[in-house]
């Protein structure tokens, strides 16, 4: 009987404090070493950058077709713009050949 209280007393002494420590060894270490973890917060924070860095780019190249569109879409497009792409459209040719631009008669 004194044999089965030492045993229970043992157990409930050093057990269970045990399994909790290995229980918040297992999710301290994974905080500090897991995916999610302090230190892959650095590696984080640089693809964040990156990934604002490409979008502040997308946007600036948006920014810059949205207003050709809107260059384009007024009653009158604008001369600058139909020039400059007639120019790039049409008079492109292969290496030897020249274009010649007509006259309005």
């Amino acid at each position: 009987m004194r044999i089965r209280r030492s045993v229970s007393r043992f157990f409930g002494v050093l057990v269970v404090p045990a399994i909790s420590l290995a229980v918040v060894g297992y999710f301290g270490s994974y905080a500090i070493w897991g995916n999610r973890g302090i230190l892959s917060l650095q590696n984080t924070h640089a693809e964040l950058g990156l990934k604002q860095q490409r979008l502040a780019e997308l946007r600036d190249s948006r920014a810059r077709l949205e207003h050709r569109i809107g260059l384009m879409e007024k009653n009158g497009a604008d001369p600058d713009l139909v020039e400059e792409l007639a120019r790039t459209e049409l008079m492109t040719s292969a290496p030897g050949q020249v274009a010649v631009s007509r006259t309005a008669p």
